[in-house]
């Protein structure tokens, strides 16, 4: 599978950062995390649960239900499809630094998180904000870059970011 496809399949993974070269990649400056770890007091860390997995269900079932209207549907198929067409989209410079744009996962995916954006903002319904506020996270991985892009240090965050800018919003 090309790698573009692996990353794909995740929902909005965080933009990876490789480690400098002055710092030890392992060592006593890492926290050491497994079943022989102890706090200071020398006792084995407890772990309280903050919710049930019923509770985790029951809340993704709300979140399925959040209302996303058709306006908001075309907003983000829009900036989806100018991640791949960006010149249709007047946005004639950004067609040279991307070699590959979101798929239909790409829409699926930002529906989804928008719902539970507005979820977590306790709302019913999405917003536009919404859309904005999560396109970055679940973008960022899905746009391919050009040589000329990685040449001229233009991120795949810029390019998210000049999209979210100039498509309409409804």
């Amino acid at each position: 599978m090309p790698p573009e496809t692996t990353r794909a399949r995740s929902l909005a993974p965080g933009p990876t950062r490789r480690p400098r070269e002055n710092r030890p990649l392992m060592g006593r400056h890492y926290l050491a995390v497994g079943p022989d770890s102890v706090n200071i007091a020398g006792a084995l860390p407890t772990v309280t649960p903050v919710t049930t997995a019923a509770e985790i269900v029951n809340a993704r079932a709300v979140v399925r239900e959040v209302y996303i209207d058709e306006k908001i549907e075309q907003y983000i198929a829009d900036i989806v499809f100018a991640t791949r067409y960006p010149d249709r989209y007047g946005l004639k410079d950004m067609k040279e630094m991307i070699s590959f744009g979101g798929s239909p996962r790409a829409s699926i995916n930002l529906a989804k998180a928008a719902r539970a954006y507005a979820f977590i903002k306790r709302r019913g319904y999405v917003v536009p904000e919404d859309v904005r506020a999560v396109a970055h996270d679940v973008l960022r991985h899905r746009i391919g870059l050009t040589y000329e892009a990685e040449a001229s240090n233009v991120t795949s965050e810029e390019i998210v970011s000049k999209i979210i800018n100039k498509v309409e919003v409804p």
